[in-house]
């Protein structure tokens, strides 16, 4: 080939893979589990703040997952958020997070709230307590999620149906805690003392609790404040279990890069600034839930429920132990 076209062509190509690395270091691609009214004001913080472009489709953690699997290499996903540290654990363990190297994600999470291997990372907090009907039960007569299996709470105890990751998660975690034959115990005498069967939802459990059903349940606390937004008159309020040993068990919502991301520096990027002070008001606010930074402090109407000591233990635990937790709560018979 001739020198000149020659170097004409280098140029032109240099000048091609310029352009394509410009674009993709001003694009992100998220999935996300998410409501998109959750996420979606973080997104335009992000490119109002930067000019760097996020786009997302939201599903459910399963398909999201199974999305991720079958595009493989193809795949245009930067990050993947969900929710509830047992689906990251999922996501991480079947290979499509890959593990990123962060000093300020490390110093803005604590350590329990992320992946011992750093391949997710929480965002915002809930906690699932106990919730109680005012009317009928004292909070002194409350102490931890093993006494709700007490004679006293025999067809006064409501639950969720234990289909929902989130109940998976809880009974992993008591897995972690006490062990699996204590656990099953502790669970068989939650069935024993159910006032009816589990609900599909936290607030129709709450609902029912209003309605005389039952008198104390567990619920995650962005769900009892959608409830108290609704009617400041609640006649329900919550309870901090386990204050004396160890803590009320917490969950997170999270996020991890993906192993095939195209633009894994802008994805690390953005997941700083979501672990920073402005991005987690926002994150957390919209949703009722607690920052996870732990220099950043709730929202006051989240705050006014109460202070408490959590659980310590990290969450990976409840991804390990998920299958587990399962198949102890079909043995202990609740569904």
């Amino acid at each position: 080939m001739n020198p000149f076209r020659l170097t004409l062509l280098l140029v032109f190509l240099f000048s091609i893979s310029n352009l394509t690395g410009q674009a993709l270091a001003d694009e992100l691609v998220v999935y996300s589990a998410r409501n998109e009214h959750l996420i979606k004001p973080l997104f335009d913080a992000y490119t109002h703040e930067t000019g760097i472009k996020i786009t997302y489709i939201t599903d459910k953690e399963g398909p999201l997952l199974q999305r991720l699997k079958s595009e493989g290499r193809n795949t245009r996903a930067d990050l993947l958020i969900t929710v509830d540290a047992g689906n990251l654990w999922h996501a991480a363990n079947e290979g499509v997070l890959q593990k990123i190297e962060s000093p300020q994600l490390a110093a803005n999470i604590p350590a329990n709230l992320r992946d011992p291997d750093n391949r997710w990372f929480g965002l915002s907090l809930r906690a699932r307590t106990l919730v109680y009907s005012t009317e009928r039960v004292k909070p002194e007569q409350l102490s931890s999620y093993a006494a709700l299996g007490e004679p006293k709470w025999r067809g006064r105890l409501l639950l969720r149906t234990s289909k929902k990751v989130y109940n998976q998660s809880l009974v992993a975690m008591l897995i972690a805690e006490y062990g699996e034959a204590q656990t099953e115990q502790i669970i068989t005498t939650w069935v024993d003392n159910l006032a009816a069967p589990p609900f599909a939802s936290d607030t129709k459990l709450m609902q029912a609790i209003l309605a005389g059903q039952g008198d104390v349940g567990i619920v995650n606390t962005y769900y009892f404040g959608r409830l108290l937004k609704e009617n400041p008159d609640l006649k329900l309020a919550l309870y901090w279990p386990n204050q004396d040993s160890t803590g009320v068990h917490v969950n997170i919502s999270g996020a991890g890069v993906t192993k095939y991301a195209k633009n894994p520096r802008g994805a690390v990027k953005f997941l700083e600034w979501l672990s920073s002070e402005k991005a987690q008001n926002l994150f957390a606010d919209a949703n009722m839930e607690y920052p996870v930074n732990p220099g950043v402090e709730a929202h006051a109407y989240v705050k006014s429920w109460g202070s408490f000591k959590a659980s310590e233990m990290n969450l990976a635990r409840a991804g390990e132990l998920q299958s587990d937790a399962i198949k102890l709560m079909d043995r202990a018979g609740y569904h």
